[in-house]
């Protein structure tokens, strides 16, 4: 067969488009199980990427300056929903087709330099697919970083609205049930994904915002707390926050209390965000510290939430329970917590004053012969007293 010149293979081509089409949507239906399964819509989509393809080949054979625009021209008439419900892999796939029927169809009647072309031509059309799809993920990042930093300021500020659930789920949330809110402060060089990997081991997941200086997770599990995947008792939040802690920067790390559900977060938030404010008031403070650990500090820097916990956990448990707990407790404080001191005072053996302050430990989870506890008390003391005046 004599050589033909370029402008005769062209034209070769041109008259062959409309049956290189017919043979490469027949293959696609015969091949590829994925393709057979869509809705006609969506296969239809599918086929036009491929006749593109196989036109935009033609126009590339005729000027190779054209590389940069393969991309627009082969995947631009798609809808943009394609590449959501097309992977990367099925795409590659595609362009395999494609190119095997063309390579067959015009195999024989090809010379040299044609079937170089469709080689070229082929591995372009990948890199191209490939940046298609690294643009729309790198997009696609974008926006979920700019949504999930909406969903973690809407929980800060408890100002939701209807469409925060559904927001939430585009986000793939994981977490089933309670969940804890973590305040620390944001490392120079924040790596997400690696908060987002150790969370995955500890069958957690976590909401990430970053504000200003401050680091906020709203952490929760993928497992609800009565089942164990594995049969191991679940990580309480503490746990996992202590797992979670190198992805911080230095300072105070503050763990709210834990709800019942994602919606009632901003309550754990509320109390994070303001133990984190006043945690260098307490020396020594565990890295990450409960926020319910830090109600004095929270209570002396006029947090009502830390005033209302300290009187309703502390104060008015042991006011409706005993005058004489609550007289004992004063006294026990007030003496520096002495046994014998508290004893004179109140005229009791010493062993009174002891089951004394274990019934008080036993009402409140709290035992006043330790320090820290001890001024959680006198704090509940002394903010229940002055609720008490008040409400006179």
């Amino acid at each position: 067969m004599a050589a033909r010149t370029k402008a005769q293979t062209l034209a070769w081509l041109r008259t062959l488009s409309g049956e290189l089409n017919t043979a490469t949507l027949k293959r696609l239906e015969d091949t590829l199980p994925w393709y057979r399964d869509m809705p006609p819509g969506r296969r239809s989509a599918v086929g036009m990427v491929a006749q593109n393809g196989i036109s935009a080949f033609i126009s590339w054979f005729d000027d190779p300056k054209s590389i940069p625009w393969i991309a627009a021209d082969v995947f631009g008439a798609a809808p943009r929903e394609l590449l959501r419900s097309v992977s990367l892999q099925q795409t590659l796939q595609l362009i395999r087709v494609t190119v095997e029927t063309v390579e067959e169809r015009v195999r024989k009647d090809a010379d040299e330099t044609l079937k170089d072309a469709i080689l070229l031509y082929s591995r372009e059309i990948a890199f191209a697919a490939a940046d298609v799809y690294a643009r729309a993920a790198e997009a696609r990042g974008l926006w979920d970083a700019r949504l999930e930093a909406l969903v973690v300021d809407s929980i800060l500020t408890g100002e939701y609205d209807s469409e925060l659930p559904s927001r939430i789920a585009a986000l793939g949330w994981n977490g089933h049930g309670a969940v804890s809110v973590l305040v620390g402060t944001a490392p120079k060089m924040l790596d997400v994904d690696q908060l987002r990997r150790t969370a995955r081991h500890l069958d957690a997941d976590v909401l990430i915002g970053v504000q200003g200086s401050r680091l906020v997770l709203v952490i929760g599990r993928t497992e609800a707390a009565e089942e164990g995947g594995d049969g191991r008792e679940p990580l309480t939040f503490l746990e996992i926050a202590a797992e979670l802690e190198p992805g911080f920067g230095p300072g105070h790390l503050v763990l709210g209390h834990e709800v019942p559900s994602l919606v009632d977060a901003a309550r754990s938030a509320k109390a994070a965000l303001a133990g984190f404010a006043v945690a260098r008031a307490w020396r020594g403070a565990p890295r990450p510290a409960l926020a319910d650990d830090l109600l004095p500090e929270r209570a002396f820097a006029g947090d009502p939430l830390a005033r209302s916990a300290l009187i309703n956990r502390v104060y008015k448990p042991l006011q409706e329970h005993s005058s004489d707990l609550l007289t004992t407790l004063w006294a026990y404080l007030d003496n520096g917590r002495s046994l014998e001191g508290t004893a004179r005072e109140l005229f009791v053996h010493p062993n009174t004053v002891r089951y004394r302050l274990k019934r008080i430990s036993e009402i409140i989870g709290y035992d006043a012969t330790g320090a820290r506890e001890a001024l959680i008390l006198q704090s509940a003391l002394i903010v229940g007293s002055i609720s008490a005046r008040a409400a006179r």
